[in-house]
């Protein structure tokens, strides 16, 4: 038996999410059935770095699986591929060390998030961008993007139902880039809480129109409670973009 790392995309627009729901369309489901075909009935389970919800995107998810096929990891990659359907891609397949985790083994990740401002709503970005044709002060979100950047207690930037107690994380890094009509955000950190990245965005957007300020922000934080923070930023604009290893 051997395991393998896959480096996977995916349009998350059709699917309820990266994990398997009683639901509907699942990204692990997806997978899995692939592997059920090459390995001929017999199931194959993936584990993911993590999980994304509903709508939100990949560019550079990271699954680990093990296999007794001996197949090439390239000629690996082109099969699953084959058996895949076409909002899933395999950008990568290798092997690793049986103690590899794609979960438990990461040291952080990257989400970025997209925003289209172009007055005129463009329908061909609408699965990937969150269409906000309004101004905005960039040079005070990144005055509170300074803010929350290094290590916090988040409770006040996640979902109220989020379930793990220690709501403790470091973020390492957020730029805001503009090029054109689009803007994007670029969070790193060791790890996100249940609908962080959203609702940080939400927050940003909400100091560039003038309706928090960068010291808001840091009393939001400190505050330590959800109904402080901003609404929640819709999910098509959200990709988790790469996912860091030792």
């Amino acid at each position: 038996m051997k395991r393998f790392k896959a480096i996977i995309q995916y349009d998350g627009t059709d699917f309820v999410g990266y994990q398997i729901q009683p639901n509907g369309r699942t990204v692990q489901e997806e997978i899995e059935k692939a592997l059920q075909r090459m390995h001929k009935g017999t199931p194959v389970k993936i584990v993911g770095s993590g999980r994304t919800d509903t709508g939100v995107h990949a560019k550079g998810q990271v699954i680990h699986f093990d296999s007794p096929l001996l197949i090439p990891p390239d000629k690996y990659r082109k099969a699953l591929q084959t058996y895949t359907p076409y909002d899933i891609s395999f950008v990568s397949v290798e092997e690793v060390a049986s103690d590899f985790h794609a979960r438990f083994g990461t040291t952080g990740k990257e989400y970025r998030y997209f925003v289209n401002r172009s007055a005129v709503f463009d329908p061909f970005a609408r699965r990937f961008a969150l269409h906000y044709p309004f101004a905005l002060d960039i040079a005070k979100m990144r005055e509170a993007a300074d803010v929350l950047t290094g290590e916090h207690d988040f409770t006040s930037f996640c979902a109220a139902g989020s379930g793990r107690e220690d709501k403790v994380r470091t973020i390492y890094a957020i730029d805001i880039i503009e090029v054109g009509d689009t803007l994007t955000f670029s969070f790193k950190g060791n790890g996100f809480l249940y609908n962080m990245v959203r609702i940080l965005v939400g927050t940003l957007l909400d100091v560039g129109n003038g309706r928090l300020s960068a010291q808001q922000v840091k009393e939001n934080l400190e505050a330590q409670d959800r109904t402080k923070g901003a609404k929640t930023a819709s999910p098509q604009g959200l990709f988790l973009w790469e996912v860091y290893y030792d």
